[in-house]
Formats: structure tokens, C-alpha cells, sequence
């Protein structure tokens, strides 16, 4: 056995730690958006399927050495592949929907050996029961799962904090190599023997029912989409981070191992009363997570234990009905296809379709369905009376109805909620207040990303984090005292950062999502009222500026591209200020807005200031009393220690910026997000 259970841990360790590495490596190059994981967890559950697709198929139509020549040829194909670091060419151009560049870059990259990693676990578990007749495989699941999750918690916490990512790549493919030489063992070991799975016909095993094929898929794809969902939510808000991607997934993965592990573990009496108490604690983090300031230590865990809850009912239903081995393969196919149609549906459709985030209202009301299905049977399988099925199926619709109520409410306020790739945009009309003006805000998932007085003359008015006290204004106000300037600006939000420049100036936005474009111009006025020479460049800002022959010769470049209160990290590293440095002039001034609820982005700046050897000072603003304003922080940056000599920056709000003893310059190929959590 012990072939077989090292081939398969070696197998699950792979695919899982390749998952976290890979989509790092693509997030910079898909402007650093929470949606590239969701994209990435769609190709990875999709190539799952096809996996397991391939091991049914060579289960079921070849013999047992065809299986194995079929096996190994693929495998020294995927060799040729190797190592996986993705090639430039495949960076994007433009601001257009990146999903289909996302699955195809990944698809050339590590299309394959996922793929042959995928098949392993069914596969191998299929030539066990061949070699050792009358043996229940399942427990191999388990282990397979154990190693997938011993994956993704040493990634964040061992790999990433001190191996390059493209050491990381390296050491992979090597890896890959050794599990091609184990599987190539185990198929040579399977060669010959009773295929236990064809013979398994003359025995009592009669074919799974249809209804029971159904809630197969029902239930995987259940907590699926509530995986991908509650990653969605926490990313979004926070940042696109493999720590915050490996959370959730572990919590998935978990719950597969204690389900399958012993069926003493998932207890019906215990977990289906918890799954309700799930449903409660979802429905209040989908509800307050936007006005909840402590997201970090009591409603992530909160919304971490209700997926773990969700997931091992859904996992421990999924375990009770496990069909005889024979028709193991197909039972793990049907496993993988629900978690493909999660993710089709969080990835792929629901920003195509849905103007918020409903899909993870949608789960949880699926949750509660399949919570009343499962109870509508005893222990033993059998009914219940149709009064109970039919109680138990009004009391979950109802729960839907009342999930719709929320959302309908929590969304009234707004005049307009729109969605794509990088996620909801919403505008809201807030009417006037104890004598103030009333103000349109444009939200980008929780955060305001601008602010317009409704009343004449808006569209020239400074408000949000760009008042006159804030960083961002000091620096262009010290520049333009000698004439017209050329200023760049990273991310466009409602375009209030139009307010600070002047006719004559020359004002350029590097901007990744076309309906942030779209809105600005036709919900707000900044964009149309600056009377500078402004042009508007679609695609990531960073891509764009490293695309450009010639330099933008700015006098001020600011980084104030966020997706809700994340922060796009791929613009922050050293290669990202170097390509900055390029279109700056000498004295210029580069701002980067730090304000964030969880992230302490300061020691990122002042060590990458130390490293250019650049000066940089810090610019705390509280702002006003007035509304509109928001306190704001901003890092500005000078090759020029001169430039802030100039009286803007000789107030009490203004610090020197010091670096914090042993902080690692952040680059490419480097970041520690644990450093900097709040």
C-alpha cells in the first residue's frame, strides 16, 4: 500500500501548493484583482473534473496495461512542460474582461501536469482495490485530502515568506518529476491482477439512483460556491493574498478529510443543528461585514467557522452516500463536476448576471434546500412523513425569501449597483443634512472611492481623501506654484482627483476597469469639468507604464488604485517604483494613498525609499468636520530631498518616513503580507 498512499499524499501536496504559487504569479499581471482567484480556483475545480473525467474513462474502457501505457505517456509529455513559470506573452493589453486570458495562460502553463495530478487520487485508488481485492479505498481520499491541506498551510506561513517565487516554480517542477517517477511505479505494480471494478458486477451492487446522482452534485456544488464565495467576500475587502486564499480552501479540504476519514466523525444529530446555526452566522457577516470595523479578528473567524460547519455537512452527506466501489470513479466525477458548477457559477456567471454579490445569499439559501432534504430521511435512509418533508421544505423557502428581503433592503438606497470582473460598483444619492450639501458616493465593495457635492459647481470640489489638507494636495499645489505640470494618477475611482488639476495642466489616468470609466462620466462631474489635457489609458497602470517607449516625464505620479480596501501588491514592489522612477523628472514626487483598515502598507514605503535612496515623508489628515472628508494617510517619495522643504509639508501632520529594522524589500518574487496585518 504504501506506493499507492505515497503517490497519491505526494500528488495532493503538489496540486494544492502549486494553486496559491500560480496565482501569484498571474495576479500582478490581472491588476492584482481578488476576481484573478476566483478565476483561478474556477480553472484549477474545472481541470479537477477533467482529471477525474480521465481516470473514469481509463477505468472503464482500458485494460489494465493499456492503462498503464496510456498513464505513463502522458506523463513524460507533462515533463516537456516543466519548469511552470508562465511566459510574458501571455501578459494582458487593455482593460478588457481577463477571465478567458486568465484560464488560457494557466491552461499553457500547467494544463498537464494539473490535470495528471487531478486523475491521481481516483486513479490509484481504482489499481489499489485491483491489486487488493475486497479493500474500501476511501480512506486514500482522505489521505489525499491531507495532503492537499498540509499544502496550503505551509504556503503562506513556510514558502512564501522565504522562497522567490520563482525558486518556488523550480522546486515544484522537481517535485513533479519525482511524483511522474512514483506514478509511473504505481501503474507498473497495477499492471495485472482482478480488476476488482469490472468484476464487481457479478456482486450485489446496484447502480446508484439518479436522485442520488443529483444530490451528489447538489451538495458538492453547495460548498463549493460557499467556498468561493466567502473567499470573494474576504478578499475583496481586505487583499488578494494566498493567505486569505488558503483559509477558506483548508477549511474545505478539512472537512473532506473528517468526513471521509471515519464515519464517526460527521454526526447528524450534532452538525445539522450547527448547520443551522451556519446559516444565522452567514447571513449576519453577508449583512454587517460592510459596517463592521473589526473585520480581521471577530468576523473572519466568524465566517470561517460557519464554511467549515457548512462544508462538513455538506462533505459528511456526501460521505453517508458513498456507492460501492465499483462505482468509485464515477462517484468522485460527480463530486468534481459540483465543484466545477460552483465554480462556474461564482466566476463565471454571476458577474455576468448578477449586479451585486448574490451568490453567496443564493448558497446559503441552497444550503438551507439541501439541510431540509437530507432531514426529510433517517439515519437508515428511509422518509420521513409528508408532513415533515413538506414542513422542513416551506420553513427553508422561507429562509430564502427572507435572504432576498435583506438584499432588496440593503440595496435600495442605491441609485445604481453594476458588476464585472473586478467586482460591484454601486452610486448612492445621500440627500442634505443639518445644513450640509447633499453628496453622490460611488462604492467599490465597501469603500468610498469618491464623493460629489450635488450642488453647483461639484465637479470642481476636492472631497473624500483628496481635500485640501490631505498629502496628494500638498504635493500638486507645491509643484504647479511655478507653472503647468504634468501629473499621472494610478486608478480613477469617481475621478475627484480631477478636482486638484488646473488648466494647462497635463492630467493622465492609468485605469484597469472600464466601468469605473463609464461611471465617472456619466455619474459624476470631475472628469467632465477639469479643463486640463487629460487622457485616459486603459489596462493595469503598472503594465501600461512598463509598455510605454517613451517616458510620461510627470512632475507627480500618485498610486491610488484600490479594489474596495484591498491594495493591488504588485504595485508596491521594487520593480513597480523602478518603472515609476522611469517616468518621473528628477524632482518629482510619487504618492502612494496608505490609508487602510487592515494593512500597515508604511513599512513597505520606507523601505523601498531607503532602498532607491529616495526621501519620503508621511502626511497624516484628519480631515474636517464637514462629511465629505475622509482621514486620509499618504507616503510621498522624492529623489529630490529638496522638494519637501516646501512649507506644505512643515506642519505637525507631516513625519519623516522610517524604515522598520529587518523589513524585507518587497519585489516580484518577494512579499509577507503576515508583516503588515494590522
Amino acid at each position: 500500500m504504501f506506493v499507492y498512499a505515497a503517490t497519491i499524499f505526494l500528488s495532493a501536496f503538489l496540486l494544492f501548493q502549486v494553486q496559491p504559487m500560480i496565482a501569484k504569479f498571474v495576479l500582478p499581471w490581472f491588476g492584482g484583482s481578488a476576481a484573478v482567484w476566483s478565476a483561478s480556483l474556477l480553472f484549477f475545480q474545472l481541470l479537477l473534473l477533467a482529471g477525474y473525467l480521465y481516470a473514469h474513462c481509463l477505468i472503464r474502457y482500458f485494460k489494465p496495461k493499456q492503462q498503464m501505457t496510456v498513464h505513463c505517456t502522458l506523463l513524460l509529455i507533462s515533463l516537456i512542460t516543466l519548469p511552470i513559470i508562465p511566459k510574458d506573452y501571455w501578459k494582458p493589453v487593455g482593460g478588457s474582461d481577463p477571465l478567458l486570458g486568465i484560464l488560457l495562460l494557466l491552461g499553457a502553463t500547467i494544463g498537464l501536469p494539473y490535470t495528471l495530478l487531478s486523475s491521481t487520487s481516483p486513479l490509484l485508488q481504482a489499481w489499489y482495490l485491483r491489486t487488493k481485492a475486497n479493500v474500501i479505498p476511501y480512506r486514500l481520499f482522505a489521505l489525499s485530502n491531507f495532503g492537499s491541506m498540509l499544502a496550503l498551510l505551509s504556503y503562506p506561513f513556510l514558502v512564501e515568506p522565504n522562497i522567490t517565487l520563482r525558486l518556488q516554480a523550480r522546486i515544484w517542477s522537481v517535485g513533479f518529476a519525482a511524483f511522474a517517477v512514483a506514478c509511473g511505479l504505481a501503474a507498473w505494480k497495477s499492471r495485472s491482477g482482478t480488476d476488482a471494478l469490472q468484476t464487481a458486477a457479478h456482486e450485489d451492487a446496484p447502480a446508484p439512483r439518479f436522485s442520488t446522482i443529483l444530490l451528489w452534485i447538489s451538495l458538492a456544488a453547495c460548498a463549493s460556491t460557499l467556498l468561493l464565495a466567502t473567499t470573494s467576500h474576504l478578499t475583496q475587502n481586505v487583499a488578494p493574498i494566498p493567505l486569505l486564499w488558503v483559509a477558506p480552501l483548508s477549511i474545505y479540504l478539512l472537512t473532506f478529510i473528517l468526513a471521509f476519514e471515519s464515519d464517526k466523525i460527521y454526526q447528524r444529530w450534532l452538525f445539522l443543528p450547527l448547520g443551522l446555526v451556519a446559516l444565522g452566522v452567514f447571513t449576519y457577516g453577508m449583512s454587517e461585514y460592510e459596517n463592521n470595523s473589526d473585520v480581521i479578528k471577530r468576523l473572519i473567524p466568524m465566517l470561517c467557522g460557519a464554511l467549515f460547519i457548512a462544508c462538513l455537512v455538506c462533505h459528511g452527506e456526501l460521505a453517508k452516500r458513498r456507492p460501492h466501489p465499483r462505482y468509485l470513479t464515477l462517484y468522485f466525477l460527480m463530486v468534481s463536476l459540483g465543484g466545477a458548477i460552483g465554480g462556474l457559477f461564482v466566476a463565471l456567471l454571476a458577474p455576468r448576471i448578477f449586479p451585486n454579490y448574490w451568490e453567496m445569499p443564493i448558497a446559503i439559501a441552497g444550503l438551507g434546500v439541501l439541510i431540509a432534504i437530507v432531514l426529510s430521511y433517517d439515519d437508515s435512509g428511509a422518509p420521513r412523513p409528508l408532513a415533515v418533508r413538506a414542513s422542513l421544505l416551506i420553513v427553508a423557502l422561507a429562509f430564502g425569501v427572507y435572504l432576498a428581503r435583506l438584499e432588496r433592503r440593503a440595496n435600495q438606497e442605491y441609485i445604481l449597483a453594476a458588476r464585472n470582473f473586478y467586482g460591484v460598483l454601486r452610486v448612492r444619492d445621500d440627500p442634505p443634512d443639518g445644513g450640509a450639501e447633499g453628496v453622490r458616493v460611488l462604492i467599490h465593495g465597501t469603500i468610498n472611492h469618491g464623493t460629489q457635492l450635488l450642488g453647483p459647481g461639484g465637479g470642481r470640489i476636492p472631497t473624500s481623501y483628496f481635500g485640501e489638507t490631505s498629502g496628494i494636495s500638498r504635493a500638486i499645489r507645491s509643484k504647479g506654484e511655478k507653472g503647468p505640470i504634468r501629473i499621472g494618477i494610478l486608478g480613477l475611482g469617481a475621478g475627484v482627483t480631477a478636482t486638484l488639476a488646473r488648466a494647462g495642466d497635463t492630467l493622465h489616468y492609468y485605469e484597469i476597469n472600464p466601468l469605473i470609466f463609464q461611471l465617472a462620466q456619466t455619474k459624476f462631474d470631475f472628469w467632465k469639468d477639469c479643463p486640463a489635457d487629460k487622457q485616459l489609458y486603459f489596462g493595469d497602470g503598472r503594465l501600461t507604464l512598463e509598455g510605454m517607449k517613451d517616458s510620461e516625464n510627470l512632475d507627480f505620479l500618485a498610486m491610488d488604485a484600490f479594489t474596495s480596501d484591498a491594495v493591488p501588491m504588485h504595485l508596491l514592489t521594487r520593480e513597480a517604483y523602478a518603472t515609476y522612477a522611469r517616468h518621473m523628472k528628477p524632482d518629482g514626487i510619487l504618492a502612494v494613498n496608505i490609508s487602510n483598515r487592515y494593512l500597515d502598507l508604511e513599512p513597505i514605503m520606507a523601505q523601498a525609499a531607503q532602498e532607491m535612496g529616495w526621501t519620503g515623508v508621511i502626511v497624516y489628515d484628519e480631515g474636517n468636520s464637514e462629511s465629505y472628508y475622509v482621514s486620509n494617510t499618504w507616503v510621498l517619495l522624492s529623489k529630490s530631498p529638496a522638494v519637501f522643504a516646501h512649507p506644505n509639508f512643515q506642519d505637525g501632520s507631516t513625519s519623516a518616513l522610517q524604515p522598520r529594522k529587518g523589513f524585507r524589500t518587497w519585489t516580484d518574487d518577494y512579499s509577507n503580507i503576515i508583516q503588515i496585518l494590522r
